[in-house]
């Protein structure tokens, strides 16, 4: 089941229009009003792109950054302990 890219584009306008709207009354740092609509923009987000490349074969020049700086801090410990084993 295919979305059409313009009600996909929509709902994206929309989930940015929220965004802005909860950080604009943001309650303190870590709202979980404004964790949510980010997550929101980034998943209507993603249903653009995706619907803009099934129509037509194009994608935007913007993409969704993962959060990966737990998994680069065990990459660390483990270059690490590959170096103490190769001094050894």
């Amino acid at each position: 089941m295919s979305i059409d890219p313009r009600v996909a584009l929509q709902s994206l306008t929309a989930a940015l229009e929220e965004h802005l709207s909860t950080v604009v009354a943001r309650r303190g740092d870590g709202d979980p009003a404004v964790e949510a609509a980010f997550f929101a923009v980034a998943d209507a987000f993603e249903v653009y792109d995706d619907s803009l490349y099934e129509a037509y074969g194009e994608v935007t020049p913007l993409e969704v950054i993962e959060d990966d700086s737990e998994d680069d801090e065990d990459e660390d410990v483990d270059d690490e302990e590959d170096l103490e084993i190769l001094q050894d």
